[in-house]
């Protein structure tokens, strides 16, 4: 009984890409590497789904899908039943393929088929394409000498290896790009990204063996206190009523913030790797009906997982990798009816790093030359030296009495040392002002001092912009500093009463 073919009617976009991808099928030698670019929401997957059936009708020949997670082959297997392809899930519990012939197209874990191959227990014939969903993971390499005969399309978000020791460029002969992110929000097809950076100090961090921030120093900044607190700010300033999903990178991280939201009476859920089937289904159950939603998550969200309804993206974690910071931000951009824009808050200074979200970037660039792209990515104390502190307009509604809060540490500096004084004279002039400030805005010492308060993140900016001008800028130091700062600051505000 043959299959019903079920006719889909795919965007101009993605009809130009699969004319693309032909060009390579039909006049490319058959064991050809072509790798496919498109974004996250683009609809990679229909592209695919659609060169899957126009292949097998014309060819005849068998076609392998390739996945690196569970969820991505059950997603896979049902948009190619859309489209009329007979095809079947190799998983775990499938040991042989005796009714091998009874299908045209397999969908495969690529480590579930490499453990067969290797055994020797299972043979596909007649495979004629090979597809490799988010081919950047190197995973997949290993499969390759098993179809040195066959055409593989590799297809990605992001053609940047996972792995900077193997560069996409060595695997797949040539990249067709697809519509840009800032193209497919112009048609309608994306959600706009706002995206809103805090200032994050993230010399702490250490860059682990696979080139990203380790896990443990990343939980060392993230748990601590002040981090908390600025993440409940943020949400609270941009984000509060809204759905919201928080990246972190490390378990107890997502904890913390779940306790931290949880203390602050909101309504909130963690999800990571350890949870099981059925936990993580009543999970996502309950983000996806209730509007105001804030789950909290390890990396378990970034592929593989589709909620519409998201409108908020927290990124309460730093990353290197481009692929990373891309599917994580991609998770809110769905475009619904009532849903023009999500929101971005950004808590690593991961925007400064690679560049706003829907900005256009040179992917063919990037494929031919991964090492200058990774070697030319914006260090975090270059980062951190541009970042520009600005009083938010609840806390300057504070000091409306006080005509400016500006204060110029470098220029200050300049001048401290040219006139040959003490370097620390810039922190007393500083300290002065601040004084200033909340005097003429409070009614007595008490009202002062706890108006004080409100400036530890301009001080903790002021501090900062000085341990760059002397050169010191180890945690410790400005840790002491910013401590004696606020000190000294309580004592100006009392001697400034008393006269």
């Amino acid at each position: 009984m043959s299959e019903k073919v079920i006719e889909k009617e795919l965007y101009d976009y993605q009809e130009k890409d699969l004319e693309k991808i032909f060009s390579y099928l039909n006049d490319a030698p058959d064991n050809f590497n072509l790798l496919y670019q498109l974004p996250t929401g683009g609809g990679k997957t229909v592209v695919f789904s659609e060169i899957v059936r126009r292949y097998i009708e014309q060819t005849n020949k068998k076609v392998v899908i390739l996945t690196h997670r569970i969820e991505l082959c059950k997603q896979t297997s049902k948009m190619l039943d859309g489209f009329g392809v007979r095809n079947k899930i190799v998983n775990s519990k499938v040991k042989e393929l005796p009714d091998q012939d009874e299908y045209q197209c397999f969908v495969a874990m690529v480590e579930t088929l490499n453990n067969r191959l290797n055994d020797e227990k299972l043979e596909v014939d007649n495979v004629g394409l090979v597809i490799i969903d988010e081919a950047h993971y190197n995973s997949f390499t290993k499969l390759f000498k098993y179809f040195e005969d066959s055409f593989i399309l590799g297809v990605t978000a992001t053609p940047l290896s996972s792995n900077i020791k193997l560069p996409m460029k060595d695997n797949y002969k040539e990249l067709i790009v697809g519509n840009s992110i800032p193209s497919l929000i112009g048609k309608g097809f994306l959600a706009k990204a706002e995206t809103y950076s805090y200032d994050v100090g993230l010399t702490s961090l250490q860059i682990g063996i696979n080139g990203d921030y380790t896990v443990k120093s990343s939980e060392d900044l993230y748990t601590n206190m002040s981090m908390q607190e600025k993440l409940v700010q943020a949400y609270e300033e941009r984000c509060k009523g809204k759905k919201t999903l928080i990246f972190n990178n490390g378990i107890n991280t997502s904890w913390y913030v779940y306790q931290t939201f949880k203390d602050a009476g909101y309504e909130i859920r963690h999800l990571d790797n350890t949870h099981s089937k059925k936990e993580r289904k009543e999970i996502l159950k309950w983000f996806k009906q209730k509007p105001d939603a804030i789950l909290t998550s390890v990396s378990i969200l970034t592929t593989g997982f589709d909620e519409p309804t998201v409108e908020n993206i927290i990124l309460n974690r730093a990353t290197k990798s481009l692929t990373l910071y891309y599917q994580m931000i991609g998770r809110g951009s769905r475009k619904l009816p009532h849903k023009d824009i999500f929101t971005v808050i950004d808590l690593g200074n991961n925007a400064a790093r690679f560049g706003l979200w829907d900005a256009p970037v040179d992917w063919q660039q990037i494929f031919k030359n991964p090492d200058y792209f990774l070697e030319n990515i914006t260090g975090d104390e270059d980062i951190e030296r541009e970042f520009k502190y600005k009083m938010p307009e609840e806390v300057r509604e504070l000091f409306k009495n006080s005509e400016s809060i500006y204060f110029d540490v470098k220029e200050a500096y300049n001048k401290t040392v040219n006139n040959g004084q003490k370097s620390k004279a810039v922190l007393d002039e500083s300290i002065a002002q601040h004084a200033q400030m909340c005097v003429e805005n409070s009614e007595d010492v008490f009202d002062a001092r706890i108006l004080a308060r409100e400036l530890k993140d301009d001080i903790r900016d002021r501090i900062k912009r000085y341990s760059y001008c002397i050169i010191n800028n180890t945690k410790n130091y400005r840790d002491w500093l910013f401590e004696d700062y606020n000190r000294k600051l309580r004592s100006k505000i009392n001697e400034m009463f008393q006269d």
